[in-house]
């Protein structure tokens, strides 16, 4: 096993892996409650039960879609990156797909279904690693700087620490309610772990906070330690029940609805992949050996999620905790995606891991994350703007494509204008037209 996953090469041993794939799950174990409730549209009135998923078989068919995911990333990429149903692509499939456009869930699903399909096609032809690969390291690392600020404005959010505002979009919330000070605890504790460097720092601050919030009385208090699985039925197969009516499927509206699912994915999962990657100190040569594994993945358990009945499957940024806290193979993957399996049935002690308890560790990743900053070159422009805009768009439109799609128009821009063309790289040129037709006609 010690070879199979190289621990050896890259300095790692179980211990290492297992506090990093337990603090990987526990750090994204949220979309576990989050995702049935976004896609069973949970708090919209007045709609139709049609229109609403099953609860409980969202809910199984994320913990499954989670452990296929992590088991092929794990397995077979050897990558410590988690996969789950993606956030932003729930509410994108609940909130607009289905409310909105009044497209059934089933159908849905298929879309979900297809472009899963078509990114395996992608993946085994090479171009997706071929295009990740062409991105400069400039901007992979403005990526991983880029999503180092958003987790940590996701973390912040999380706390309470900062909240929405009328006047100004964003402010600092209050400071004195209960829940903050604890994840200003958890923060603290966290610092302190990690100064005194505690192997595993991120892990036993989050336990820590956890722990604490139950003797104020701050998270709640797990009823009961297992429960019976849910069933799978009602969600189970649904994305073939459109077949049955192929025109819904020759549409402009369900080609707009794939093509989202596909577009955001791509880049969500590419940017996600190429950040996580950098922290864990796998890229070599500005490339990512087996990110073709990786990125095949993350296809196949879209497709599978779809199956089972949930919204689009990608890569976690929150893998980000599980390598702070010491995973480097894809060991660690491999326990993040058992504890989703064993999840069905241990669900209620989920419930203690609130998203105060899981800030601190969020922000204490993206400060690490912020490092990569350094190895970009400041001191040119033409690099500096795309790369700065590319950080800076991603936390304020909450949205990792959308800081990638801004910060790659303008780099063939500024190095164009800067007599650099020839070191433009040919998918560059691709990627801009792409992003530009995106914010035509997508956004």
């Amino acid at each position: 096993m010690k070879k199979y996953f190289n621990f050896e090469e890259l300095g790692t041993n179980y211990r290492r892996e297992i506090i990093g794939g337990i603090t990987t799950f526990l750090s994204m174990a949220y979309i576990l409650a989050v995702n049935p409730s976004i896609l069973s549209l949970q708090g919209v009135d007045g709609i139709p039960d049609s229109m609403r998923m099953d609860m409980g078989a969202v809910f199984v068919a994320t913990a499954i879609a989670a452990f296929v995911g992590c088991l092929i990333m794990g397995l077979y990429a050897k990558f410590p990156i988690a996969v789950a149903p993606g956030m932003g692509l729930n509410a994108f499939f609940a909130f607009t797909v289905v409310l909105a456009m009044g497209i059934p869930w089933q159908t849905a699903l298929t879309g979900v279904m297809f472009s899963g399909i078509i990114f395996m096609l992608l993946t085994v032809a090479g171009l997706r690693e071929y295009i990740i690969n062409a991105i400069p390291m400039e901007l992979k690392m403005a990526v991983s700087a880029g999503i180092g600020f958003f987790i940590t404005f996701v973390g912040l959010q999380g706390a309470g620490l900062i909240v929405a505002d009328d006047a100004t979009l964003v402010a600092l919330g209050d400071i004195k309610s209960s829940t903050v000070l604890l994840s200003v605890a958890g923060l603290v504790i966290t610092v302190i772990l990690m100064s005194r460097k505690v192997k595993g720092a991120v892990f036993f601050g989050m336990i820590t906070t956890a722990i604490i919030g139950l003797i104020f009385g701050l998270v709640p208090t797990p009823t009961a330690i297992f429960s019976a699985a849910p069933s799978i039925a009602p969600t189970f197969g649904a994305a073939f029940e459109a077949f049955a009516d192929p025109a819904q499927l020759f549409t402009i509206q369900f080609l707009i609805v794939m093509l989202t699912f596909l577009f955001v994915d791509f880049f969500d999962t590419a940017g996600t992949l190429v950040g996580v990657a950098s922290q864990a100190g796998l890229i070599k040569d500005n490339k990512l050996p087996g990110a073709q594994k990786a990125l095949l993945a993350d296809a196949t358990a879209t497709v599978t999620g779809s199956i089972f009945g949930t919204s689009t499957v990608t890569s976690y940024v929150e893998s980000t905790a599980g390598v702070a806290a010491g995973a480097r193979t894809g060991f660690a993957a491999v326990v993040t995606g058992v504890l989703f399996l064993l999840a069905i049935f241990i669900s209620p002690l989920i419930v203690m891991f609130t998203p105060e308890v899981t800030a601190p560790a969020l922000i204490i990743v993206g400060a690490l994350m912020a490092s990569n900053l350094a190895k970009i070159r400041w001191t040119e422009f033409e690099i500096a703007l795309p790369a700065f805009i590319t950080i800076f768009v991603m936390p304020l439109s909450y949205s990792i494509a959308t800081g990638i799609a801004t910060g790659f128009i303008f780099y063939p821009i500024a190095m164009i204008m800067a007599g650099r063309r020839k070191e433009i790289h040919p998918v560059m040129y691709g990627l801009f037209v792409i992003f530009v037709l995106y914010f035509i006609f997508l956004e």
